[in-house]
């Protein structure tokens, strides 16, 4: 049995991807560490690993930011993702790394894991000289010379001019957009005795021993510079709850009308956004609409009057409903895309904020749907473009196609594979030992 030490930032989006990996490892015999806030003790007790608490850290929650950095509520835009990397992201890092170092100590781990932007786990691979393993919470964000840089949300060319573009835009985002903030980091590690490193707050993760990336290459855009440690690993699905009942109006998704799956997510909680102008929208279309409201209940949608062809529920566990979907109309969510090209759904994404134009981009690029980089579209939006994915085949043709290709990968398999070949040739042994 070996050790692994699960530390990545503590928000949902980056905790919920590593869940299932760290399950993995722990049905494989290993033993899993977590250090976290207390917001996912329970959810890493349920697994089977053992619950972390941090002790000098600030328990960070990404749902009151602003109430615990006061200065971020009066920034908009580029200054607030400024402040965001430093105050919240590598200011953190610090007292984190006394925490894990301490734990490290007291029980030292096999393998450090960690999120692709969790400073933490990295520099604790590098104090102690341990394995590290990594895991993307979106799309890549690595610069490449294929690529423009992450965050302008364009999507690349393939000329030599649009190459040197891709160059020249990437120098400007570490010399110039980020020049602050890159010298902030290099501060900091050298503040707490590390040596400087030709990497910045957005590239570290690719000194990884190994970076287990969410989904399939043909997702992407090509690289020819990717990084070696990177690993497509495919999608991870949650199963089916065993308690779960179909609902009364379950066998309205079999009349034969096309099933549209409207979603947020559960952290944009603004209906005003998507879900309203997308049910306003859609009120006389021949399809049933379904929304999902996730941390909300229903009555947060607080229309006067549903349309007859919507149902709203607060939550139904996708392995039973994606089946019955033609469409998901999404603000583009990661782990819902992924969840729904495993379905061979097509997707319509409109997202602006965080990685959601990246992957709205990603999502037309590769044909799956349509991406638009907005978060708030017209109802004629929306509209416009359902109707253009569910008129042609394509969209459903290239969706089967990335079903068959996700198909064909075991996502908590690969990673447990992937994390184990980290371990040292002993710890190897022993547990190839176990299962013979």
């Amino acid at each position: 049995m070996a050790k692994f030490l699960f530390a990545p930032i503590p928000f949902t989006g980056h905790v919920a991807p590593g869940l299932p990996i760290a399950r993995e490892l722990i049905e494989r015999g290993h033993s899993v560490r977590w250090y976290t806030t207390h917001r996912f003790k329970s959810a890493v007790e349920k697994i089977g690993a053992t619950y972390l608490p941090m002790s000098m850290a600030t328990e960070l929650d990404e749902a009151r930011l602003n109430e615990q950095f006061p200065e971020r509520s009066s920034l908009k835009g580029l200054n607030q993702l400024r402040y965001d990397i430093k105050r919240v992201f590598i200011d953190q890092v610090p007292p984190m790394l006394e925490d894990v170092t301490k734990a490290y100590k007291e029980d030292p781990a096999d393998v450090v894991v960690g999120d692709n932007l969790s400073g933490v786990a990295a520099m604790l691979s590098e104090r102690f000289e341990i394995p590290w393993g990594t895991y993307g919470i979106s799309v890549l964000g690595f610069p490449s010379l294929d690529a423009p840089p992450f965050g302008l949300n364009i999507i690349p060319g393939r000329s030599p001019v649009e190459k040197i573009r891709n160059r020249l835009l990437n120098w400007a985002v570490d010399h110039i957009v980020f020049k602050d903030s890159i010298a902030h980091f290099h501060a900091m590690r050298a503040t707490h005795g590390f040596p400087r490193i030709n990497d910045t707050p957005f590239t570290f993760a690719r000194r990884a021993d190994v970076y287990l990336q969410c989904g399939v290459s043909s997702f992407e855009y090509p690289r020819s510079d990717l990084p070696k440690n990177v690993r497509f690993i495919g999608a991870f699905v949650p199963s089916p709850p065993s308690e779960w009942k179909e609902p009364a109006w379950w066998p309205r998704l079999d009349s034969g009308r096309p099933v549209i799956l409207i979603t947020q997510g559960t952290i944009a909680n603004d209906y005003d956004e998507l879900i309203r102008p997308g049910l306003r929208a859609l009120k006389n279309e021949d399809a049933t609409i379904i929304v999902t409201t996730g941390s909300n209940p229903p009555e947060a949608v607080d229309m006067p009057s549903l349309p007859e062809n919507v149902i709203v529920e607060q939550f139904v566990p996708y392995a039973h409903l994606m089946p019955k979907v033609d469409l998901l109309l999404t603000n583009g969510g990661y782990g819902s895309v992924q969840i729904a090209l495993t379905h061979g759904v097509p997707v319509l994404a409109f997202g602006a904020s965080e990685d959601k134009a990246e992957i709205a981009n990603r999502i037309s690029w590769s044909g799956v749907g349509l991406g638009i980089r907005t978060k708030t579209p017209t109802g004629a939006q929306i509209l416009r473009s359902v109707r253009e994915i569910l008129g042609s085949t394509s969209y459903k043709e290239r969706a089967a196609a990335m079903r068959k290709e996700l198909a064909e990968c075991d996502a908590a398999q690969t990673s447990g594979d992937l994390l184990e070949q980290l371990l040292p040739i002993k710890s190897r042994l022993k547990r190839l030992a176990s299962t013979m």
